[in-house]
């Protein structure tokens, strides 16, 4: 919850006494004056809460740890609000003046916050310090509206300050709302992140530069009022500049990012997928992102999904769950053994789903496994699904092809909550296949899950598969190598509920490339060798995954 009370009411030290402030001129009556003031305080309001919410987004997106990129935008611009607040005090004398020239440098850097983000993210490699900047800059241009605000108020009509205080924070809080709302559901999905920043900061400095270079016009001298012009001006035709070239600059910045291969490139209501690779020729080729993050390389994809499904598929396998797993490669190690009756598929992204049916390279690299008729598609929340009775007591087996538990979206499906679950949801004799993150590189977020799983019910046996070519599911970051180390393999758990699972492939599993029975089991020595002790479950008001 973004809590803008606090900075947004600092108020400027009252006049001193026998001072009162000076009626303004205005070319229209108080009463209309007085509603054009607390109209543009709700569209300033509507534009700051678009700013943050969009610094909010980037910051997860690019960086990843959305709670870690939350408290540090909210905190640096909820402490910058309070700056702002008193440095408009050096304001009051010229408010109006004061006024236009902070929304129009507010236009200014909130319109152009999202595409230099992007930026340096694209091209340096690093957007944490444009971030923090960039929340600190906006922060005190936010806090600063509010005094000069309530001084332009009451030059336009005098009132007791606690009704000015009111009318000017009502219009704040519900400007606020509308742009918390339209944010996600209009700018986002309709225009992207990139422009939608682009035209709030055209709404922003129209909505400040109207109301002083036309209702306190006269308040400004001849200078300040050619100076608030060209500002404006300038600011407006930068804006539109960069909003033509919006499209032209996210293709060559996604150049920077993924290659010059890039192939597909949309944005769903849940997530950004990029496809690259060329539209021919071998499906090794082919990297799949999902907001930002290598999910897919044709490379190495074989080593995990083999690693993940073949150990879970000895014993009965007639009914099979996949949770994720909407590049449908899961399934089609699944959908290899001919006594396999059903096969469930439950996707939260159906652009995914769109994808793996209709895009020829990805297709092909699924061996088009939506086209089996034994496979059905669900696409709804894995934990939501799971709570209604169509999963109960259901699948022989169950495979958990779900994002890196350290990604902060995926934290709830990795839960002794949602674990209990998919425990209700297995037959008698049923096992559970859970994709736990790299073991070398991150072995007490995959001990966790291990932790987690046995705290559910389950009975484990923890392993994991080598070999990693690419840095394939490496987690919040967007490729391997650009922060920290890349991981160098896949950690996986088998759990059951009646008894230890036993980790082998079947004599009869059809023909494996990189698994085999004993280096399962050696990979399960391995792996046991690094348990640490003492490790909590992570649960829905709890998640201990970092």
């Amino acid at each position: 919850m973004i809590d803008r009370s606090a900075p947004r009411g600092v108020l400027p030290a009252p006049e001193p006494r026998g001072v009162q402030p000076v009626p303004a001129a205005l070319p229209v009556r108080p009463r209309t004056g007085r509603l054009l003031v607390l109209a543009t305080v709700f569209v300033c309001a509507a534009c700051g809460l678009v700013y943050e919410l969009e610094l909010l987004a980037l910051g997860s997106y690019l960086i990843g740890d959305s709670v870690t990129q939350a408290s540090v935008v909210l905190s640096v611009m909820v402490f910058a609000m309070g700056v702002g607040s008193l440095l408009a005090k050096r304001l009051r004398r010229r408010p109006a003046f004061g006024f236009g020239a902070i929304e129009a440098a507010l236009a200014l850097l909130g319109g152009f916050s999202a595409m230099t983000l992007y930026a340096s993210f694209a091209w340096l490699g690093e957007s944490r310090p444009a971030l923090v900047a960039f929340s600190f800059a906006i922060g005190v241009l936010i806090g600063a509206e509010i005094p000069l605000l309530m001084v332009l108020i009451q030059r336009v009509r005098r009132q007791d300050a606690g009704g000015a205080v009111a009318d000017l924070f009502a219009a704040d809080y519900v400007g606020a709302l509308v742009g918390g709302l339209a944010f996600p559901f209009l700018l986002l999905p309709m225009v992207g992140q990139l422009t939608g920043a682009l035209l709030t900061g055209t709404v922003n400095a129209v909505a400040g530069g109207g109301l002083v270079l036309w209702l306190f016009r006269r308040d400004l001298s001849r200078r300040c009022r050619w100076l608030l012009i060209a500002a404006n001006a300038t600011v407006l035709a930068v804006l539109a500049s960069a909003t033509l070239l919006a499209d032209d600059f996210e293709r060559v910045a996604r150049t920077a990012v993924y290659g010059g291969e890039v192939r597909v490139a949309v944005q769903t209501g849940v997530q950004e997928l990029v496809l690259t690779g060329p539209a021919t020729g071998s499906p090794r080729s082919l990297d799949l992102y999902l907001d930002g993050r290598l999910r897919v390389s044709g490379y190495d994809e074989y080593r995990y999904h083999e690693a993940l499904v073949h150990p879970a598929m000895t014993g009965p396998h007639a009914r099979v769950l996949v949770l994720g797993g909407g590049d449908g490669l899961a399934a089609r190690e699944v959908l290899r053994y001919r006594d396999v009756a059903s096969v469930t598929v439950v996707e939260l992204d159906p652009g995914v789903v769109r994808l793996a049916r209709t895009d020829p390279m990805l297709s092909a690299l699924n061996a088009r496994a939506y086209e089996d008729p034994r496979l059905g598609v669900v696409t709804q929340d894995a934990f939501h699904w799971l709570r209604g009775p169509a999963a109960r007591d259901r699948f022989d087996v169950i495979v958990s092809d779900l994002p890196d538990p350290g990604i902060t979206p995926s934290t709830k499906l990795y839960s002794q909550e949602f674990y209990g679950l998919a425990a209700r949801a297995l037959s008698p004799g049923g096992r559970l296949a859970v994709h736990a993150g790299p073991l070398t590189t991150r072995p007490r977020t995959y001990w966790t899950v291990e932790s987690t799983l046995r705290a559910a019910g389950l009975l484990t046996t923890p392993y994991s598969a080598g070999g990693r070519l690419t840095g394939f599911g490496a987690g919040p970051d967007r490729t391997a190598g650009v922060t920290g180390s890349p991981p160098q393999d896949w950690g996986f758990v088998l759990a059951a509920r009646e008894r230890v699972p036993e980790l082998r492939v079947d004599r009869d599993t059809p023909a494996l490339h990189a698994v085999s029975t004993r280096a399962l089991q050696d990979s399960a020595r391995d792996a046991a060798r690094t348990r640490p002790a003492g490790l909590p479950p992570s649960t829905l008001p709890h998640p201990r995954y970092s």
